[in-house]
């Protein structure tokens, strides 16, 4: 039950009622009406700006016009208890117990499935998150994004979407070149005491690569290491098999699995890439001509050439693109191009990429490619994770390099655990930088949303211990006719945004609210619990050992929704702490 959907509803249907009656005047589009939580220092539950929208067409102060819808929401709701206008016009409404104790039947009767909409039309989504190159762990710059993507296909699925999980392996390319080269050198280190060439700053240096190098040479004992041009193609394909095996180990430590794993040198050899732009070509997006140098380059140094371009600038990017290099290799962009209409081949609603921060000057130009091959506007969405901080006493923190030079996943798992580096990574908007601090994760206090938000939960299940209740089991109420207080409805305001929390989310794509929401709920509830350590009425168990229904569905309620968005996260909800 989303309240603020069922009222928005509500008042439409009202407004369209006394728009009937001649009483007032409607525009055609009511999207506008809005139903929200008022500001902190009203104390109304919901609030509305239906007056404000139609005081235009009306010609009426919203303030007149709020009155007007006052006295005819009064007569339709009997679980109102009142209604206050308030300036410029906004309609803020304050519901009866009756109301309350009919919601909190819902949340407890929907269990875990509180806050799913399932009026809402379904759509279909294809994720691509991590990507990163095949050629060795993930770092910490890769653990945001995956965490990002992974809870967004998460709320996404919880809302009843379809949703696909991509990893692009760029298995092909320069890059792919050296790391074979690396992983060669080490296995001629391994097999002929040849030293590895430490001068040569293409290769990859990191002691992983000998790991790496071993396993090649056990898993292939008749296969001949000496000429590197003969090997090379059969090496690349072990090395990348190899490396995604490292990858998809950090990724399942950090509890993600994706569903499939799309090689670039497979859409290279299937002649895919020839085949996409040959369809660009087709509709007019592409031609040959002369691109300037880009910034920061020495223009002195740079040729203009004859080449194939496509033409972003039809879809607002600052220049047309490359597709083809100076010796008729494709470029990286004309391979992406190429995934992305192996994508659209799919047939999903919307395609979302969750990308590094140093990718976010690409979004433009393949945004506009996908609306050349699709014909549509926003087909693609591309969502920038920012960089990770990390801090340790105060300072920038550096862990072991020893997998090369930078810091993995499975050394930030391996020091702080699956849940903080899931629970912290989601902590602030993608689009901001996050600063990462050890010492905060490991507290036992406020400071750290994590512990807060699992302390929450395993209080309650203290009490359900205490009861010789299980904590998973349903709850049994034979009658919801409570007299809530001001302190229990500021609880059920709480989680009665749940819904609007995951809506939020799902439409934006901003999987770190469901953290922000649970820190909040969890407290009000520690709030609320503190408040029994001087007044014993507000105390869960009472002296007898015993339990109110009252406070029972209180517990069951928070402790479904903290369930609930821990699920979400991937993080878990321990029940002693």
């Amino acid at each position: 039950m989303n309240i603020f959907e069922t009222y928005q509803d509500k008042i439409k249907n009202l407004i369209l009622d006394i728009n009937k009656q001649g009483k007032i005047e409607i525009s055609d589009n009511l999207d506008s009406i809005g139903v929200d939580l008022p500001p902190s220092q009203f104390k109304a539950h919901i609030s509305t700006n239906v007056a404000m929208v139609l005081s235009k067409i009306n010609k009426s102060n919203p303030n007149d016009l709020a009155k007007k819808i006052e006295i005819e929401l009064l007569k339709i709701d009997k679980d109102i208890e009142k209604i206050e206008i308030v300036k410029p016009g906004f309609i803020n409404i304050t519901f009866k117990n009756t109301f309350w104790n009919k919601f909190i039947q819902n949340v407890i009767n929907q269990k875990l499935e509180y806050g799913t909409n399932l009026i809402a039309k379904k759509k279909s989504f294809f994720l691509e998150f991590v990507s990163a190159n095949p050629t060795g762990p993930l770092h910490v710059g890769h653990c945001r994004g995956a965490v990002s993507g992974d809870v967004l296909a998460n709320i996404l699925k919880f809302n009843k979407h379809k949703v696909h999980k991509e990893y692009y392996v760029n298995d092909y390319g320069n890059q792919i070149i050296n790391f074979t080269k690396s992983v060669y050198h080490r296995i001629k280190e391994q097999t002929d005491n040849e030293p590895f060439p430490k001068d040569n700053e293409d290769l990859y240096p990191g002691d992983y690569i000998i790991q790496i190098a071993k396993n090649i040479i056990n898993d292939n004992k008749g296969l001949d290491f000496k000429n590197f041009e003969k090997i090379s193609d059969k090496l690349t394909i072990l090395a990348v098999n190899e490396s995604i095996k490292i990858i998809k180990s950090n990724l399942k430590n950090i509890g993600i699995v994706h569903d499939k794993f799309q090689s670039e040198r497979e859409i290279v050899n299937n002649n895919e890439v020839q085949k996409t732009v040959d369809k660009l070509i087709k509709k007019k997006f592409v031609y040959k001509g002369k691109i300037k140098a880009p910034e920061g380059e020495d223009k002195k140094n740079w040729v203009e050439r004859e080449q194939l371009l496509f033409k972003s600038t039809d879809f607002g990017d600052d220049k047309d693109r490359a597709l083809q290099k100076s010796d008729n290799s494709w470029t990286y962009f004309a391979g992406d191009v190429a995934y992305h209409e192996n994508k659209l081949n799919r047939k999903y609603d919307t395609y979302i990429n969750i990308l590094g921060a140093d990718h976010a000057g690409y979004i433009k130009r393949i945004t506009a490619s996908v609306e050349a091959l699709s014909g549509e506007k926003n087909k693609l969405v591309c969502k920038v994770s920012q960089l990770v901080k990390l801090i340790k006493d105060g300072k920038p923190f550096k862990m072991s390099k020893r997998k090369g030079d930078y810091i993995t996943v499975e050394d930030l798992i391996d020091e702080v655990g699956k849940d903080a580096t899931r629970f912290i990574m989601l902590n602030r908007s993608s689009d901001a930088e996050i600063d990462f601090d050890f010492d905060k994760v490991k507290e036992k206090s406020k400071d750290n949303p994590l512990y807060y938000v699992q302390y929450c939960y395993a209080r309650i299940c203290s009490v359900f211990r205490h009861l010789g209740k299980e904590i998973d089991k349903d709850i049994k109420v034979d009658n919801y006719n409570f007299n809530f207080s001001s302190e229990d409805i500021d609880i059920y305001k709480k989680i009665s945004e749940w819904p609007k929390c995951i809506e939020i989310s799902s439409k934006k794509l901003e999987p770190h609210r469901v953290p922000t929401y649970l820190y909040e709920l969890s407290s009000l509830f520690h709030s609320y619990w503190n408040m029994g350590k001087d007044d014993k009425s507000k105390r869960f168990i009472s002296e007898d050992k015993k339990i109110s229904d009252e406070k029972l569905v209180l517990l069951k309620s928070v402790s479904n929704v903290i369930k609930c968005g821990m699920n979400l996260v991937g993080a878990s909800t321990p029940e002693k702490m």
